[in-house]
C-alpha cells in the first residue's frame, strides 16, 4: 500500500476533475500501460511486469463530488485499489490531494518482477503525483497523450 500527499497549486474542482475519470490514469501513472473505459463506473487496466501482461477490471465505489473518489478491482489478473481524498487550501484557492494505491495477487504470493513493482510501489507514486502536479499546474494535462480508444467522449 502506498500512501502520498500534495499540494497543487489549482482550485478544488479543477483538480477533482483532473483526477475524477481513470482513463486519464496513464497520463502521470508510469507503471500503468491504458485504461479504457467499459461504461460509466467500469474501466479496463493492463500493464506488462516483467515478462508477463497483467489486466484487471475495476469498479468505480465512492464518488463523493470535490471530495473523494475510489475504485476496486472485480476482476483480473491483479488486485488494485484506490483512494483519492480531496481538500481545499487557502479558500479553494490550492487543493491538497491524499492518494492511496494498493496492488495485491489474488492468490499466493508474487513473483519476483511483481513482488518488486509492488515494493516500489510508494516511491514512484511520488514521482507520478509530482509529474501530475507539474502537468495540472502547466495546463497541460489536457495536452498529453492518451491511449487510442480509452478518450472518454461527452
Amino acid at each position: 500500500m502506498a500512501h502520498e500527499r500534495i499540494e497543487v497549486n489549482l482550485p478544488l474542482a479543477k483538480t477533482y476533475e483532473l483526477l475524477c475519470n481513470p482513463v486519464h490514469f496513464t497520463k502521470f501513472l508510469s507503471r500503468i500501460d491504458s485504461i479504457e473505459k467499459v461504461n460509466s463506473q467500469t474501466f479496463d487496466y493492463s500493464t506488462k511486469i516483467g515478462d508477463e501482461e497483467f489486466q484487471w477490471t475495476t469498479n468505480i465505489i465512492d464518488n463523493l463530488r470535490n471530495t473523494r473518489f475510489a475504485w476496486i478491482t472485480i476482476n483480473g489478473n491483479l488486485n488494485q485499489t484506490g483512494t483519492i481524498r480531496f481538500t481545499p487550501l487557502d479558500n479553494g484557492k490550492r487543493t491538497r490531494v491524499d492518494f492511496s494505491l494498493d496492488y495485491r495477487t489474488f492468490f499466493g504470493d508474487p513473483d519476483e518482477d511483481l513482488a518488486e513493482f509492488i515494493e516500489g510501489l510508494p516511491s514512484q507514486l511520488k514521482k507520478d503525483l509530482e509529474k501530475f502536479k507539474d502537468l495540472a499546474e502547466t495546463d497541460t494535462f489536457k495536452d498529453e497523450e492518451v491511449e487510442e480508444g480509452s478518450e472518454v467522449t461527452a
